[in-house]
């Protein structure tokens, strides 16, 4: 139970984290949003060096989303390959745990609702499906996905200060 409640401590921070930087994640999130909507909806229409280049803004937006929540969740910590270490040996089960949160997502999300709802759609309902499907996922799965991988290794890496004896952890906040 105690690795439950360890492993509960990613995803609760996970959603602190994206509810207090909304306008970001969602800001350069919809650069994809967008991108996904237009060019797999009318993925025929589009030159496909303008498709490319799209694709390119897309990840500069994904690397700089990683890059400024990464600075905004390590800001005053110090990680450690040591601290990681300890972490896996003393707390394996909540690992187990955040891969299977993990696992179940990409379950609902990648393939019950991407591959398995799409093949109930007749054929010409499934790009305008997945276009809609993708915009409505990047701010919002998607993000909130990079936002927990951040999380995890926030928790895993932390070095974390030692504390009196009888002081209750804190856990990753």
């Amino acid at each position: 139970m105690r690795d439950l409640k360890r492993a509960l401590e990613v995803p609760s921070w996970t959603w602190r984290c994206y509810t207090g930087n909304w306008r970001l994640i969602v800001g350069l999130s919809s650069i994809a949003s967008i991108q996904r909507l237009i060019v797999v909806n009318w993925a025929d229409r589009i030159p496909h060096g303008v498709a490319l280049a799209s694709e390119v803004v897309v990840l500069a937006a994904r690397i700089a989303l990683v890059v400024l929540l990464w600075r905004l969740a390590m800001r005053g910590l110090t990680l450690r390959w040591s601290a990681g270490r300890t972490f896996a040996r003393k707390h394996w089960r909540s690992l187990l745990w955040q891969g299977a949160f993990l696992g179940a997502a990409v379950v609902v999300f990648e393939i019950v609702a991407e591959q398995v709802l799409a093949t109930l759609l007749p054929e010409p309902a499934r790009r305008t499906y997945l276009a809609v499907l993708l915009f409505l996922k990047n701010p919002t799965v998607i993000a909130l996905t990079v936002v927990w991988w951040i999380g995890l290794i926030r928790q895993v890496f932390r070095v974390r200060p030692r504390r009196p004896t009888g002081v209750p952890a804190t856990g990753i906040h």
